[in-house]
């Protein structure tokens, strides 16, 4: 047996690969992997952590496990380590001029993991679009958009870019539906009507509640605005749809009308007509 595993399979100048080499590889690769399998599991069975905190960890731990077991397994090929690095030293600091976006990428990833700013299932907002949050790796972040699209973005654009985190503190975030009306609207009746639509919704949270904002005198109406809370923020869009239909409807019931823009204009009759003559 001892014979069989000395057997060498093949060498390279001073080192020597044999099937003894191979055996404590696979051995210690099952190992590695029982271990990974473990660990995740202990870290989603807490209960002190939300769900993109494990998911963190666990990503952290991972690639942190896979690492120094690289190491280890070249050790346990019999390579030495040192003199492999001290080799390539050379060709490492080249790799690092011309990779130098995917290790800022992946830089990036490493803080977006530890810092907790932007998290799994977080909704977020980058350069106008709205995104949810699906998996953060090291090099990008897998998103949703509200088409259905899925986005691969580099985590350098995350951490280097403005980003609105619309659930960073909490679930629900404010929004609002605005309208105008005519000038001889009853402020105060409409206002209350605006309120009460906002909290018929099933979707819009009771607390905080609703409320409406005189918002300013247009050039042809009075401009409000309801604002509400809900925790669908992903999906805010359909619940402003809903909003906007039954507060038309509304005030088509009590005869509140919206008006269209209206322009006044001024003309000098008597030129006008000495002109047509």
């Amino acid at each position: 047996m001892e014979e069989i595993l000395n057997t060498e399979i093949f060498e390279i100048g001073d080192f020597t690969l044999s099937l003894y080499h191979l055996v404590n590889l696979m051995v210690f690769i099952v190992i590695v992997i029982l271990v990974l399998i473990v660990l995740k599991r202990i870290i989603y069975k807490s209960n002190n952590l939300d769900t993109a905190k494990k998911f963190s960890i666990n990503k952290l731990s991972r690639y942190v496990i896979v690492v120094i077991a690289f190491l280890i397994g070249l050790k346990i090929l019999g390579l030495n380590i040192s003199v492999l690095l001290a080799g390539s030293a050379a060709v490492l600091v080249g790799l690092g001029f011309g990779l130098q976006s995917l290790f800022s990428d992946f830089i990036s990833g490493i803080i977006l993991l530890l810092d907790g700013t932007l998290k799994v299932n977080d909704i977020i907002e980058v350069n106008g679009s709205i995104y949810k949050v699906l998996e953060i790796n090291f090099r990008t972040t897998t998103v949703l958009g509200r088409d259905e699209n899925y986005a691969i973005v580099p985590n350098s654009e995350l951490t280097g870019n403005r980003v609105i985190n619309w659930t960073h503190s909490q679930i629900s975030s404010r929004f609002k539906v605005s309208l105008g009306v005519d000038y001889s609207t009853d402020v105060i009746k409409l206002m209350q009507i605006l309120k009460d639509v906002a909290k018929k919704n099933p979707r819009v949270l009771e607390s905080p509640e609703p409320f409406v904002r005189f918002e300013d005198y247009g050039d042809s109406a009075l401009l409000f605005s309801v604002y509400f809370y809900t925790n669908e923020i992903f999906r805010v869009e359909n619940i402003k749809s809903e909003l906007r239909i039954e507060i038309f409807n509304t005030l088509k019931n009590n005869n509140i009308t919206i008006p269209f823009p209206q322009r006044v204009l001024h003309f000098n009759k008597q030129e006008y007509e000495q002109k047509k003559d």
